[in-house]
């Protein structure tokens, strides 16, 4: 288990921070119950690790005019690695998608898309989306409302089998 090979004071900091990132050294310390440097050391230890890889703004998509919110379906012609590796090349250059999953079974990979309105994504639908190689299939589904969106991981869940296999 990755999380294991953590400490309890690590898995805090990793915890504190995915809760607030812009706190201070000094706030995450006495979060913690340590002393200021080495919680800065252990911070720079989890960045390296690749524990921590950024740190960034919850942007409201809808406060910035992106009203439209869309998960795009794709289904390749050909699901080689050069081919599926080459689509997710393809999308790093498409400021609307943003994520993009691969999955097993009858969908090759799942786009989440934001768009300052409908005929925007219609554009890129058609324009770029469906026009790219290997495409062979593209469904769609406009998100009428979002009921949950918590980034990271659930740390009481890392926690409690931390415990249970101790």
């Amino acid at each position: 288990m990755a999380g294991a090979k953590l400490d309890e004071i690590d898995r805090k900091i990793l915890a504190e921070l995915q809760s607030d990132g812009r706190m201070t050294n000094v706030e995450l310390a006495r979060r913690v119950g340590i002393s200021a440097p080495p919680c800065l050391r252990r911070v720079r230890t989890l960045e390296e690790m690749g524990f921590i890889r950024g740190y960034h703004a919850d942007i409201d998509s809808r406060e910035m005019g992106f009203e439209v919110q869309v998960f795009a379906m794709v289904r390749l012609a050909s699901q080689s690695e050069r081919d599926l590796s080459a689509f997710e090349t393809l999308i790093q250059d498409w400021p609307l998608v943003r994520e993009c999953h691969m999955l097993n079974g009858e969908i090759d990979f799942i786009l989440k898309c934001v768009s300052p309105d409908l005929s925007t994504f219609q554009r890129f639908l058609t324009d770029d989306l469906t026009a790219a190689p290997n495409v062979a299939s593209v469904k769609t589904s406009l998100v009428i409302r979002g009921a949950k969106d918590e980034p990271g991981v659930p740390f009481e869940v890392v926690e409690a089998r931390i415990r249970e296999a101790g």
